[in-house]
């Protein structure tokens, strides 16, 4: 196994790169930055190695499901007492410890989850897998390379809430044979939970000859850590592109340099996802806009349009990133993300400019088998019904 040691720092990079290729989901980035300074603050110094999967560890998804908005500020608490329950409840009905994780996803909150258990000492857990499901953040856990293998179940899928006490531990173990199906039972315990839940699933052991193994987007773990030590640097729009693509080898371009977010409509669905739209202007005033475009989200950024356009400007599976020059980081739809580029008090732009960047899906993402349909479902729902930017 290829590996690497990510220490704290590392931790940072990672958050800071995912914020940009998440596609706007993920989690937030200013809870990931808290989490990370709470975590930095427990004097923790060594490091957590990062490598391919050797197909024979013991290995499971592990992430944090729900709303960010609903979820408000999350701590290092909440994350430290989710995980700790939700991997206690996973090898309890898989009887087996795990000795790696992989993140679902690429996102600040998501893809930090699986680096902090390795680094608590409470666990088994030895290492990460450097990889994820997407490449970017998804709603769904249909919208992933893991739910595109027919004969790789799900189950037994394990969520808990966040109690630090084990009386006031919540856990729900589920067994179903599809994503879709554990996504919909899913979505009625987080919110019987209140916001958000840990969440283990999709055992990779030896009862199923260890299943993970070329069902991940590999590598992408070290993308986002490189990505967001490149940020550092302050980039421009441009630069940041080209980056991407180098670290990638996905096209990116820039789609808008420096708008403006000039309002927001947003709201939490009964399956603790967050839907919304935002409008972004070429000035600060939406009066006094020649520019105008909106995009679409249901956690992620799904679709983005042009009002001088009658096709989309992007379109999942691609990855449509908000990125802010002037201060070197991404950020996600989540409301304290948003917050420093629109004052929701006054309803207008707070007159910081962001960026958007569309970065193209993945080949071994958008044709795993169900990928495809699974968007264009969701896209349906919004009101698109038109083609997507890919076929297989």
């Amino acid at each position: 196994m290829t590996e690497s040691g990510y220490g704290i720092e590392d931790f940072y990079h990672v958050a800071a790169g995912a914020a940009v290729l998440a596609s706007g989901g993920g989690g937030s980035y200013h809870d990931a930055r808290q989490i990370l300074d709470a975590f930095a603050a427990t004097g923790w110094q060594g490091t957590v190695p990062v490598g391919d999967y050797d197909g024979a560890s013991a290995c499971a998804v592990l992430a944090v499901m729900g709303s960010p908005d609903a979820a408000q500020s999350m701590t290092l608490a909440d994350i430290t007492y989710s995980i700790t329950n939700t991997v206690n409840r996973f090898e309890q009905a898989t009887a087996t410890a795990l000795d790696c994780v992989i993140p679902v996803e690429i996102g600040p909150i998501n893809s930090i989850v699986p680096l902090i258990a390795a680094a608590r000492s409470d666990n088994t857990i030895a290492w990460v897998v450097d990889g994820d499901g997407a490449g970017r953040a998804v709603p769904q856990l249909p919208q992933t390379t893991y739910a595109g293998r027919q004969d790789w179940d799900p189950s037994p899928c394990a969520l808990a809430n966040d109690a630090d006490t084990a009386g006031d531990v919540e856990s729900a173990v589920l067994n179903a044979d599809s994503a879709a199906r554990v996504e919909t039972l899913a979505g009625g315990v987080v919110s019987a939970f209140g916001s958000f839940a840990g969440i283990a699933l999709w055992p990779s052991n030896a009862g199923n000859n260890y299943a993970l193994t070329g069902n991940y987007l590999a590598g992408t773990l070290g993308q986002a850590r490189e990505l967001g030590r490149f940020m550092s640097r302050l980039p421009q729009t441009q630069a940041l592109a080209d980056k991407i693509v180098e670290l990638t080898g996905r096209h990116a371009v820039p789609l808008l340099t420096n708008f403006y977010i000039t309002s927001i409509t947003q709201s939490t669905t009964g399956a603790s996802l967050d839907t919304g739209t935002i409008r972004l202007d070429n000035t600060a005033d939406p009066q006094a806009s020649s520019e105008t475009h909106y995009l679409y989200n249901l956690n992620e950024s799904l679709i983005l349009y042009s009002s001088q356009s009658t096709t989309p400007d992007a379109l999942a599976p691609d990855s449509i990133c908000y990125y802010c020059e002037s201060t070197g980081q991404g950020f996600s739809n989540a409301s304290d993300d948003l917050a420093p580029y629109f004052d929701s008090k006054t309803g207008n732009s707070t007159g910081v400019p962001i960026s958007v960047i569309k970065v193209a899906a993945a080949p071994r993402f958008y044709t795993a088998p169900g990928v495809l349909a699974s968007f264009a479902g969701l896209l349906r729902d919004m009101g698109y019904a038109g083609a997507l930017p890919y076929s297989v």
